[in-house]
């Protein structure tokens, strides 16, 4: 009775990679599923089972555990991050003038994608009903970014000199040289943190002795779901956590062997009386690559599994926002959701 109970926990909380497919990748965990387990909804079991555990939080990147949910509310999750956390973005650019062999429209949808530091929790949606004119838009709804720039010769350049940076000036055009211009008030609401593009070595456009770019740009209030120049992360992605596991001690020249199959870090070699054993280290460094299954000798005393409701995240930020905050924005979208679900079961139906 202990080995079947066993059994089914496995099957319930792990997915096992085999040699030749994956088993138990279904959710099974619903009530009535499998005897003597009450897998019936409560807030109080999931409130103790669910945390968060933040592994590393570096300045545009984080990577997190998130324990104790299913699959869908992951991946949800995920899709949020990638599409619904707005961002400040360039909608409408202005080109008054444009003599560089960059087309107007392929110029356009360079600086659109240019990532712009700019919080937009400090800003509001900008009405669909706007037409583009210039002069349309409010200090609370849209930035303003200016890129005026002209090149020319240096006259300093030596006559031998082939080289562009010697021979111009202003050849090259960054992101650098896009400039805010304020309206309204936003000089003063923004003096502490001044709105100007995230990179400031993005390279727009190269120009030769007399061109010149005269372009102003709005930027605006969207998400990701609209245009992917919205998105403020540049990837979100979960993986869930590897388990591995030895079945018997493996020793000598095969430990060796199985060490090379992991990711450095997995396995590790110990001493046990003048012998080379293998023991399993981290299994959080695995890929799951399955390179061991290729030894017909060591396929057999290893299991490879990943727990089911184990996820780890991995955020990267375009710079906008740092991936903290957006976690917490994301979870916040999430909630909205919910409460609007919530709202709409107890509302009464419109036939």
């Amino acid at each position: 009775m202990a080995a079947t109970m066993s059994n089914v926990e496995e099957i319930r909380t792990r997915a096992v990679l085999g040699e030749f497919g994956v088993k138990n990748v279904h959710s099974s965990d619903f009530p009535g599923n499998y005897p003597g387990y009450d897998d019936t909804w409560n807030m109080q079991t999931f409130q103790k089972n669910f945390r968060i555990d933040i592994v590393n939080l570096e300045e545009n990147s984080m990577e997190f555990d998130m324990v104790g949910i299913d699959a869908a509310i992951a991946n949800a999750f995920r899709r949020i991050l990638l599409a619904e956390v707005p961002t400040m973005a360039i909608e409408k650019v202005f080109i008054y003038n444009n003599t560089s062999i960059v087309q107007d429209e392929v110029l356009a949808h360079r600086l659109g994608l240019v990532p712009i530091k700019a919080d937009p929790r400090l800003f509001e949606y900008r009405d669909a009903g706007e037409e583009s004119a210039e002069e349309q838009g409010s200090e609370i709804d849209t930035i303003q970014l200016q890129l005026k720039i002209k090149c020319s010769r240096n006259p300093r350049a030596t006559k031998d000199s082939s080289d562009p940076r010697e021979l111009y000036l202003n050849h090259m055009v960054y992101s650098s040289d896009i400039t805010w211009v304020p309206i309204g008030n936003q000089a003063d609401v923004f003096a502490d943190s001044v709105i100007r593009p995230v990179h400031d070595d993005i390279l727009i456009a190269q120009l030769r002795p007399g061109q010149e770019l005269d372009i102003i740009m709005h930027c605006v209030k969207g998400i990701g779901q609209d245009h992917a120049k919205f998105s403020p992360v540049a990837t979100a992605s979960y993986r869930l956590l590897p388990e591995i596991t030895l079945l018997e001690p493996v020793e000598g020249e095969k430990a060796e062997r199985l060490k090379r199959c992991f990711s450095r870090g997995v396995i590790d070699i110990e001493d046990v009386n003048g012998t080379n054993v293998a023991k399993v280290v981290n299994s959080r460094l695995d890929t799951c690559s399955r390179e061991v299954i290729r030894h017909d000798d060591l396929k057999n005393v290893v299991k490879l599994a990943r727990l089911r409701d184990h996820f780890i995240f991995t955020v990267e930020s375009t710079g906008i926002l740092p991936p903290d905050v957006l976690v917490t924005e994301a979870i916040k979208v999430l909630m909205t959701k919910c409460q609007r679900f919530l709202s709409e079961l107890d509302s009464p139906s419109v036939e």
